[in-house]
């Protein structure tokens, strides 16, 4: 294997680090589905282990009302900075299977990209930290104190982390927070995520008749809920892409027009970007380039419809029940809460009474902007300059990471979002990948952030 990286450790062990990663990734471990829970731990202790073999103090399971946290620590001098990383082990259901080339837990490298379910989000970037490390605990290059807080509830909310995090803020006492669970531009333009959305998760239910009922002796008569929901779907965006639930941007912080030429100074090739989704042309708010509605505008998007019959065949069916479940995108200062309410009280409003509405919330989390002028922003911009040959670019993401939020509110820490994935990676879809490139090269510049963030606490 070619090796990216100028740092020897690394390449004389990098087959080995690919083959630890490849062990992690045939764990299922998908949090929202109870069915793999024996995964979910065996996922966490694998962690565990191997964060116990490369020289951790200790290394743990934190037990939590839902999915435990791996919790390791190495503190070489109190008087050091301390770095606190954080990532998650829990992966996104795989489904549908049937689209994938190669069974999503059943990890294949092909044109030195790894695929399998996790590989890049979040499995893949959270091990580099593992390695790094390693690495420089064998190489005696550790220049902060780490502490790494590992969870399995990213994908659905973590719900419980908020807990953990608040119980154990002494535990957690850090000067910053370092997470690897975003992308870079691409390889030739590596950039540092300053900011990301945050989420609201809804579930809608429509029910019509009490049962279902044949189509031929009651199409016409009976409301359809299938319909009803996609009309009420359609109408929660007007022709110009903007959202219509009321107050929905009533706390929406517009950028000036400096900041948003900022947004738009990192390169972007729309016929490039088109052509890698195969669409003829791209969609959203109107006024704002892609950018701009990806990193700095609320969306409102359906992630999953189903209702009456959807077999082989036919089945002349007018169902009773349709269901949606539909995702919002937030930015600051929306507070994920009071978008529930405001969504729940619109879908209720605008139900006809031929129609009973039920809707549930599911998880969600809080929009966050990090400072650019840091010394934890700096010393990753020199970490990616001298691993990469360039200065980074530091863009906003469309992405979610809810703890980024509450680390700032309850530890009073920023983070570095620091990760090497790329937007062909395909994460939460088919055939998801990551880079062999990326998860070695990552693992340098990781190294070399701490070297750079020690020297600004000097």
């Amino acid at each position: 294997m070619n090796t990216p990286t100028n740092n020897p450790y690394i390449t004389k062990n990098q087959d080995r680090f690919v083959e630890e990663l490849l062990e992690l990734l045939k764990i299922p471990s998908v949090s929202t589905d109870k069915k793999f829970k024996g995964d979910i731990l065996k996922a966490a202790e694998y962690l565990r282990q191997k964060l116990e073999a490369v020289g951790v103090d200790h290394a743990e399971i934190c037990q939590t009302a839902g999915h435990p946290i791996v919790y390791a620590e190495k503190i070489i001098d109190p008087k050091l900075p301390t770095v606190l990383v954080y990532g998650h082990y829990d992966v996104q259901p795989a489904d549908p299977y049937e689209l994938w080339e190669t069974p999503p837990f059943d990890p294949q490298i092909r044109g030195g990209k790894i695929y399998a379910r996790g590989a890049c989000d979040d499995k893949g970037q959270v091990y580099m930290h593992v390695k790094a490390l390693e690495t420089m605990l064998a190489e005696g290059t550790l220049t902060c104190n780490i502490k790494m807080m590992i969870e399995g509830e990213e994908e659905i909310g973590s719900d419980h982390l908020g807990d953990f995090v608040r119980d154990n803020k002494e535990k957690l006492s850090a000067d910053v927070v370092l997470i690897s669970d975003t992308d870079i531009i691409d390889n030739e333009n590596p950039s540092i995520t300053v900011g990301l959305r945050g989420l609201s998760y809804m579930e809608v239910e429509v029910t019509g008749p009490n049962r279902d009922l044949h189509s031929g002796m009651y199409g016409g008569a009976v409301a359809n809920p299938i319909n009803v929901l996609c009309k009420m779907i359609a109408s929660l965006k007007d022709d110009q892409g903007r959202i219509t639930i009321p107050g929905f941007y009533d706390k929406v912080v517009e950028l000036t027009d400096a900041q948003r030429k900022e947004v738009n100074r990192p390169p972007y090739d729309e016929e490039k970007y088109k052509k890698s989704l195969n669409i003829k042309e791209v969609a959203g708010e109107s006024g704002y380039t892609t950018a701009e509605r990806i990193g700095i505008r609320p969306t409102l998007d359906v992630n999953g419809i189903w209702g009456g019959y959807t077999g082989e065949g036919a089945k002349t069916v007018l169902p009773s029940k349709a269901h949606a479940k539909i995702s919002m995108r937030l930015v600051p200062d929306q507070y994920h809460k009071e978008i529930d309410e405001l969504f729940i009280k619109h879908i209720q409003a605008i139900a006809p009474d031929t129609v009973t509405v039920k809707v549930t919330s599911h998880h969600g989390g809080q929009p966050a902007v990090v400072p650019t002028d840091s010394e934890a922003i700096r010393a990753a911009s020199q970490a990616f300059e001298e691993a990469w040959g360039k200065q980074p670019f530091l863009t906003r993401e469309g992405g979610s990471i809810p703890i980024v939020s509450l680390f700032q509110k309850e530890l009073g820490l920023d983070s570095v979002l620091m990760g090497f994935g790329l937007h062909e990676d395909a994460i939460h879809s088919p055939n998801e990948s990551y880079g062999i490139f990326n998860f070695l090269k990552g693992i340098e510049t990781i190294i070399l952030f701490y070297k750079y963030f020690a020297k600004t606490k000097q």
